[in-house]
């Protein structure tokens, strides 16, 4: 796990994972800590010509929400989902509950997003974890095939991936730790 990085969208290639290794990415990816088992989460693969369909939508969008757009623009918005060759989409679905708090299931989902990359790695795929505009806006979210009370966590982008990944900065945790010192005062 110390040597987990993310690979570069765009160097993610096919063939991409078959339909076992995707169960057991997903069985993985559920394997997180769920106050109340309410499994606030799903996920969606985006797969195929699918992927193809949903960036078509996307810039229609983009060019309805902004105007004209110049080409690189548009096909950027195009390839939003077919650069990997799996798209798998990690979803918040709240659930209502007098005693779990909503921010407490959002991290539910977001752990399965994590487990779901850490999965991928482990099966030797590369893996790579974003959001985007579409992911804050009603109608992509409608695009993306979300309830209107869902939420994107992220969407996990899997593929092969050979060569290197270059090391980033890293936090040192000791700069993020302290004993506990009592209450905090004022």
């Amino acid at each position: 796990m110390l040597a987990r990085k993310s690979a570069p969208i765009q160097e993610l290639a096919g063939p991409g994972p078959g339909d076992e290794d995707i169960a057991t990415m997903l069985r993985i990816a559920s394997r997180v800590p769920d106050h109340g088992r309410l499994v606030p989460f799903r996920f969606i693969l985006y797969r195929g010509d699918a992927r193809v369909a949903i960036g078509e939508k996307l810039a229609d969008l983009a060019v309805k929400r902004e105007g004209a757009l110049a080409p690189a623009r548009i096909e950027q918005e195009r390839t939003r989902f077919s650069r990997a060759p799996l798209v798998i989409g990690v979803v918040f679905v709240p659930k209502a509950n007098l005693k779990i708090p909503q921010w407490e299931m959002f991290l539910s989902a977001g752990m399965a997003a994590m487990n779901l990359i850490i999965a991928a790695n482990a099966l030797g795929y590369g893996a790579n974890l974003i959001t985007n505009w579409y992911s804050d806006v009603d109608e992509g979210r409608a695009i993306l095939g979300l309830s209107p009370e869902e939420r994107v966590v992220g969407f996990v982008h899997v593929g092969n991936h050979t060569g290197e990944i270059a090391e980033r900065p890293r936090p040192d945790p000791a700069t993020l730790v302290s004993d506990y010192a009592g209450p905090r005062e004022g």
